[in-house]
């Protein structure tokens, strides 16, 4: 069957049927979001004389839910012209409405029922063939299908999104007995490629595979924290980023996510696996039910394992809970020689055996709970999985791990780490062991580029599934790497398109990227056929790198700055007047030089989740890798003989006169960072490299031919610097720029406008370059601007002096 998905009917407007609503609607799909009708009106509607059968009183409770995951931040929706795509109803009224959707995900309360009774209703107008799901977290799939007929049963499974849907990347598939594998195939499919998911075929058991093992990491952790006696701030500080975490670590984390939640998940396992020999450490602590009984869960009831107030000077404090005593205290300051040991270790994965070595606490709770994690998991298959990868798969897309726990494991050393697990009472399950008996050493290895994984009934290497369509480049340095200096690589995709790689602290841009992304156009230009500038760090770029503009300017080497500022600029030119198409493959934060970089493109093959801006403004200069001329360039392509010209030129001077940045790829499409005929969004960031090498494919079979440098740029001179210059001013008035932003202003208008041109003239790109040089340089010798790097630089904090 040839299935599209036009249209989706989402039940229940909770906290996850409204962001589930919202995310399909960030792909384009029409979405109906029903909920139950009011029984009664509320205060403030009867306060209006409204009647319970009003339309906007029916639909009252879903708008609301609506209203509130909208202004929720961070939003759940790409850009406000997603929200024409979600249409709200009730299930009364509109219900029968279902019968014209592709697809129907029920995302009610966690009762089965109550679903059941949503499912009854369903199957009144549900069309035969129509794909039926349920979000649930861990009701049994199977159950909830008990008595539903045939095609309905065939076309339903269980697809458990993770909360908050547009940024969480775990989808866990669970089919039951019935369900048609090709139905299966499909959700495997769509999720990964059209809502950007980690799709991880589960199994129909209790908590399926992220929470059943996650759940189990944590509860484990929170015994361990008793019987180690440790504190909240230690736990984060050691199951933090050091650790390839997310910053809010453990304790953090469950206070954003709610105390609540993972009781609640944590009881259902305690009472649904009790042949699981974890069974007693899914029991909750003593002082975990004491904060569960005092209603402690976290942000949700302003308090938690940590708590905001303020101190006695009426600053903003934030507290920590003694587990003890069960009181709130100042935070304690965490110090640890194996942390301090892995600060110089860029490498997530190298850092592993320096934890699992740690002489002190840190390396305690490390082996203590990764031990028993490594026992944990292994125990888990086959039943969870049959595949250990979708275990890591799992584990890295729903609670943002940077490893899995097989991948762990390997990056201890598997043998060595069973060791250490015998020493503290742990067992690797049996087939481990056979595994390394057989002489394969590794859960996953890398064979021509390719990852493949341990398959444990034919007890041989396969390839991952799907990785055909991932280009991760990891797999292809030791091999493929043609280039390599501190802060970049080239790396040789194949099929004629190399990659420049950025490596460097936050993937800044110095000179040496610089060097790289020259030589790898070079190397194209005679043996290749294109480039795709891309990388599979955290973030894209965080910008240039202040650090070595603030030296230079501090010892006054005008100069090599200037010259430093002259390659930035030469370097952005190349990338648009090279004679092969080169891709930039931006994600993340691309901010400053990374996104310069993205505007000069033949291409930008971009993530869903690329928040790209130019900020040079907050560090207190402006953009002078290119950005200036740039947005000067693409408002003179805008202007309109029947329109005010300079409200087009007055657009693209806030967008860096602010620093706005967008909040996702389609927001930077209306900042105008973006151009509507070259750009293409990945849905799924794993697929990102390798669709930006098909895109470089692609422009070079199209018989790519190189640009012409602009020389009929049109730029307003004093028409607009009139405008620019009382904009300023009236800003700083009315205190709301202060002197040193007033400044930055005229030079940025100064060099948007063209300079102090008597009438408007068109003007070559270079001769903008050479006014935003001048202007950048200018402004790097005033030392509120200085005082502004240094406080990025030394503090990591913007400063507005």
């Amino acid at each position: 069957m040839n299935r599209k998905i036009n249209k989706v009917a989402v039940l229940g407007s909770g906290i996850m049927g409204s962001r589930i609503a919202c995310h399909f609607a960030n792909i384009g799909v029409e979405v109906l979001l029903l909920d139950i009708a009011p029984k009664q009106l509320s205060a403030a509607e009867e306060a209006k004389g409204m009647r319970l059968d009003q339309p906007a009183v029916r639909n009252s409770i879903v708008n609301n839910a609506l209203n509130t995951a909208v202004k929720t931040s961070p939003s759940p929706i790409y850009n406000k012209k997603s929200l024409d795509k979600i249409t709200t109803g009730n299930f009364e009224d509109d219900m029968s409405k279902i019968s014209n959707y592709d697809w129907i995900i029920e995302v009610v309360v966690e009762n089965l029922e109550i679903k059941k009774k949503v499912f009854e209703q369903v199957e009144q107008y549900r069309k035969p063939g129509t794909l039926i799901t349920s979000n649930t977290s861990g009701i049994p799939i199977s159950k909830m299908a008990e008595g539903r007929s045939e095609d309905f049963v065939k076309h339903f499974c269980g697809t458990h999104f993770f909360n908050p849907p547009r940024y969480l990347r775990l989808l866990e598939i669970i089919p039951t007995e019935k369900t048609d594998p090709s139905v299966v195939d499909f959700l495997m499919e769509f999720g990964d490629k059209f809502l950007g998911k980690t799709t991880v075929l589960c199994k129909d058991t209790p908590a399926f595979i992220a929470n059943r093992v996650g759940v189990y990491s944590i509860m484990a952790l929170l015994h361990l924290v008793e019987k180690m006696d440790l504190t909240v701030e230690e736990v984060d500080k050691y199951t933090g980023p050091a650790l390839g975490r997310p910053k809010s670590a453990t304790f953090r984390t469950t206070d954003v996510v709610g105390l609540d939640t993972m009781i609640k998940v944590a009881k259902g396992l305690y009472e649904n696996c009790t042949e699981d020999k974890a069974h007693d450490l899914f029991k909750l602590p003593a002082y975990v039910s004491k904060m569960e009984e005092n209603n402690w869960l976290g942000d949700k009831t302003k308090q938690g394992f940590y708590k905001k107030t303020k101190n006695a000077e009426g600053k903003t404090e934030i507290l920590a809970l003694d587990l003890k005593t069960l009181e709130y205290r100042p935070q304690q300051k965490i110090k640890s020689a194996t942390l301090d040991l892995t600060k110089s270790i860029e490498s997530v994965k190298d850092r592993m055996k320096v934890f699992a070595a740690g002489k002190d606490r840190a390396g305690e709770l490390f082996r203590a709970s990764f031990f028993g994690l490594f026992e944990y998991v292994s125990d888990r298959i086959p039943e969870i999985s049959d595949e250990l990868y979708r275990i890591d798969d799992a584990m890295r897309a729903g609670f943002g791990w940077d490893l899995g726990p097989f991948e762990v494991w390997d990056a201890v050393g598997v043998e060595e780490a069973i060791k250490g697990m015998e020493a503290l009472g742990h067992q690797a399950a049996a087939w481990v062991k056979e595994m390394l008996s057989a002489g394969n050493t590794s859960f996953y290895k890398v064979e021509n580029g390719i990852k493949k994984y341990y398959d444990i009934p034919s007890k041989s290497y396969l390839p991952l599934p799907g990785s055909d369509s991932f280009i991760i480049l990891d797999n292809l340095r030791a091999k493929k790497t043609l280039y390599k200096n501190s802060g970049a690589s080239i790396i040789d995709l194949g099929d004629g398109i190399l990659n420049v790689e950025f490596h460097s602290k936050m993937n800044t841009i110095g000179g040496d990227t610089l060097t790289a992304i020259n030589k790898a156009i070079d190397m194209a230009e005679k043996d290749y056929r294109g480039v795709v500038i891309g990388n599979d760090g955290a973030n894209f770029s965080a910008g240039a790198n202040v650090g070595m503009i603030f030296m230079m300017a501090v010892e006054q080497e005008w100069d090599e700055l200037n010259m430093a500022i002259r390659m930035f600029q030469n370097t952005s030119m190349r990338i648009r007047y090279s004679s092969i198409p080169v891709v930039v493959a931006p994600h993340n934060l691309t901010l400053g030089g990374g996104c310069e970089f993205s505007l000069h493109a033949d291409h930008v093959q971009l993530s869903a989740e690329t928040y790209m801006g130019l900020v040079e403004f907050g560090v207190g200069v402006i953009p002078g890798g290119g950005g200036t001329k740039e947005f000067a360039l693409r408002a003179s392509d805008e202007f309109k003989e029947d329109q005010i010209v300079q409200n087009t030129l007055k657009e693209r001077f806030l967008t860096i006169g602010m620093a706005k940045v967008s909040t996702s790829a389609l927001e930077a499409l209306d900042l105008g960072y973006l151009q509507k005929d070259k750009f293409s969004i990945s849905m799924n960031r794993s697929r990102l490299i390798a669709d930006a090498k098909a895109k470089a494919i692609e422009l070079a079979d199209a018989g790519y031919i190189k640009p012409v440098q602009r020389k009929d740029i049109m730029v307003l001179g004093k028409q607009g610097l009139g405008i620019v210059y009382a904009g300023a001013n009236s800003m700083y008035s009315g205190n709301f720029i202060s002197e040193h932003d007033k400044k930055i202003s005229e030079k940025l208008g100064y060099v948007m406008c063209g300079g102090d041109l008597s009438s408007p003239t068109k003007v070559t790109e270079q001769y903008l370059l050479d006014l935003e040089r001048e202007a950048f340089l200018s402004l790097c010798g005033e030392r509120k601007t200085l005082e502004r790097i240094q406080s990025i630089v030394v503090k990591g904090k913007p400063l507005r002096n």
